[in-house]
């Protein structure tokens, strides 16, 4: 069968097929039709000679730094939804936290004849930025505002400001567990909105006391109890993440102290974990999925205009706070 009996079938144009087939341009009522026509009949276009007609292998490159990070995995279920809508395959590569692994997963993909890239940063080193620059196909970061660099990123500094604000509200000797600066969204910029947070309520931003963890609850754990040896008096803790807040928690509850009575803890993410624990953990809700979606939809949107690949788009997202029983 041939594009243009599928066509024929849908009732559309043959341009109408060759756009549902490229993922251009097309509306939703023809784009069902044509779906329609191409399930009905079994039609597989030729993904070779396609590829060799248009310059294009439909296939996009994801590059994570956690393969086990749930918010990580909302992001990517976003952004599945789009790519895969429009016909595209994931080729999906770890770094494992090994930041110079970032580099040589972009120029492996680029050889490899992907269409675009989609990166969810977290260090901007200069070989990085470079390997961007000179890559030659469409890149979009999430998570990181990286100046320069087409992005989908979160407002930390603002969100970690209002959730900080909860407990100062409420708390006098506030600490807080942060990650890696070298990290600037979950790294500097939490902390900078907490610092704010203290400057906003008239408190000493300069002196928090402070302990840096990984992203996960055993990293968290220790961070608390150091922070509980070095400071007994310790009323709230304010976490850079929901994992490492989940281990502080257990912290707090070994002292023999209980949460919120005696300590309010609080993290970021919203993950499903945070239902669970006892008390549930007040958080902040980033929007990973649609962080997904949006930068799906702009990857496409530079692959289908090459004059877009030129326009820098750094699209910021909003949050929520979550307010249940840690605080």
């Amino acid at each position: 069968m041939t594009i243009k009996e599928i066509a024929l079938a849908a009732g559309v144009s043959t341009a109408a097929v060759s756009r549902y087939f490229n993922g251009g341009s097309l509306s939703e009522e023809k784009r069902k039709k044509i779906k329609k026509a191409v399930e009905e009949n079994g039609f597989t276009p030729n993904a070779l000679a396609h590829s060799m007609r248009t310059g294009r292998s439909r296939q996009i490159g994801v590059i994570i730094p956690d393969i086990r990070s749930h918010s990580m995995s909302r992001v990517l279920t976003g952004l599945a939804s789009v790519l895969e809508a429009r016909d595209y395959i994931l080729i999906l590569g770890c770094t494992y936290g090994e930041n110079d692994r970032e580099a040589q997963y972009i120029e492996t993909m680029k050889r490899g004849g992907m269409d675009g890239i989609v990166l969810m940063g977290t260090v901007l080193t200069p070989y990085l930025r470079e390997t961007i620059e000179d890559c030659g196909i469409p890149i979009v970061v999430t998570g990181q505002n990286f100046k320069g660099i087409p992005c989908v990123y979160h407002d930390d500094e603002n969100a970690m400001r209002d959730v900080a604000n909860l407990v100062l509200a409420k708390r006098n000797k506030i600490a807080y567990v942060g990650v890696d600066e070298a990290d600037t969204a979950a790294g500097k910029s939490r902390r900078k909105g907490v610092e704010k947070a203290f400057i906003d309520m008239g408190r000493d931003a300069k002196n928090i006391p402070s302990e840096t963890a990984g992203f996960n609850a055993e990293s968290g754990y220790y961070a608390g109890k150091r922070l509980i040896e070095k400071h007994p008096d310790l009323d709230g803790i304010i976490c850079a993440s929901d994992h490492i807040a989940h281990g502080v928690m257990r912290a707090v509850k070994e002292s023999g102290r209980r949460i919120p009575e005696d300590v309010s803890v609080t993290g970021v993410g919203d993950s499903w974990a945070d239902m669970i624990s006892e008390p549930q953990l007040t958080t902040v809700g980033l929007y990973y999925n649609d962080c997904g979606t949006v930068a799906g939809n702009l990857l496409l949107d530079m692959i289908n205009d090459p004059d877009r690949v030129s326009h820098i788009n750094q699209i910021k997202l909003g949050y929520k706070i979550i307010e249940r029983g840690s605080v």
